[in-house]
């Protein structure tokens, strides 16, 4: 109760609580005030929100929301083709099924390894089609939401155990494990995602036999997952090294073997330890998906452009587009922030 009683006192003082401190106060709400009212007008006191170019060019002052009703599933699907976009659809609702599932504690047993084994794979079959009747689709004409989610939510589940084993590789007693980790974190982590991807893209392939070229998805995928496992790597190492020494030191007195050890008392408490840095990596992942654009796969932001770009009739209205995507990154990476809050809070109290 006291502390409660203490949070409006606590505001009172910080915003009033001097002549100085109440102007900037009284400035502070003036200036969201006028940015508020501002964009209450354009966005929606005179905004246009049905898909008709004529009415928006029309208005001198106001948000075109019907560019996103007319152009919402060439944003959210690329180029995929416009009579089969629902498979896109349930590929991605799937997907977002099993991580939200997965996100629940109670849930990590062990048949979600299969179940995560029969998601991706009903994902890759959809989105690829060739069978069951479904027409195939090439994965040049993959896009959208669908290459967002799935090379953030694929590669991610690739790189966490990579980056697990550098993290313990780097901790390793015997040198030459140790030498050989580090010195992939350090190479990896020296270099922009975006010449990765580029090398993946152009310079992997020749190297590869002739007549044997992978598909460039799985070049870009497998470029992202080498690249995020070296970061994924270091913050789980800080977990690692943040577990006191003398807890391990304990366990092996009392006849627990090393792997027993790193697996059942320094892991999760490594893990809950990091769980912010961790979900800071996701969203930055996350994000970083729209550096693929680059190699010639269109994610959400590049397909968008694909939508607008095109066409003349629409391609005024940009603006109102990009606010859509982000509408779509803020939901994706708010989504993420407060699950990580709940999740640190809850893996505290069972550590209590």
């Amino acid at each position: 109760m006291r502390n409660v009683a203490q949070g409006p006192i606590a505001w009172r003082s910080e915003l009033w609580g001097s002549p100085p401190r109440a102007l900037a106060t009284v400035l502070l709400l003036a200036l969201l005030a006028w940015g508020g009212y501002h964009a209450v007008e354009w966005g929606v006191l005179h905004a246009v929100f049905r898909p008709d170019a004529e009415a928006c060019r029309a208005v001198q002052y106001g948000a075109c929301w019907g560019v996103v009703a007319e152009k919402w599933r060439p944003m959210l699907f690329g180029r995929f083709p416009y009579e089969e976009q629902w498979r896109p659809a349930i590929a991605v609702a799937v997907l977002s099924a099993v991580t939200v599932l997965s996100a629940w504690p109670r849930s990590w047993r062990w048949w979600l390894a299969p179940l995560w084994a029969a998601a991706l794979l009903l994902f890759v079959l959809l989105m690829r089609g060739g069978v069951a009747g479904l027409a195939p689709v090439p994965t040049s004409r993959w896009g959208g939401l669908p290459l967002t989610v799935g090379l953030a939510v694929v590669g991610l589940a690739l790189a966490f155990p990579l980056a697990l084993l550098l993290a313990l590789g780097r901790r390793s007693d015997w040198p030459v494990v140790r030498t050989l980790s580090a010195s992939y974190i350090e190479l990896v982590r020296g270099v922009p995602l975006i010449s990765v991807l580029f090398m993946a893209s152009f310079l992997l392939p020749l190297l590869w036999p002739a007549g044997w070229q992978p598909d460039v998805l799985v070049r870009v995928l497998a470029g992202l997952t080498l690249f995020v496992a070296a970061y994924l790597a270091e913050i789980i190492r800080g977990g690692l090294q943040a577990v006191p020494r003398g807890q391990t030191e304990v366990a092996m007195a009392l006849g627990f073997g090393r792997w027993p050890v790193q697996r059942d008392i320094v892991l999760p408490q490594a893990l809950r330890l990091v769980v912010p840095a961790l979900t800071n990596s996701v969203v930055g992942t996350l994000k970083d998906t729209s550096l693929v654009t680059v190699v010639g796969l269109f994610e959400l932001t590049g397909a968008l452009g694909l939508a607008l770009g095109g066409d003349p009739t629409w391609r005024p209205f940009y603006l109102e587009g990009y606010l859509f995507v982000a509408a779509v990154y803020w939901v994706l990476c708010f989504g993420l922030s407060r699950y990580s809050v709940w999740l640190e809070r809850r893996l505290g109290e069972g550590a209590r």
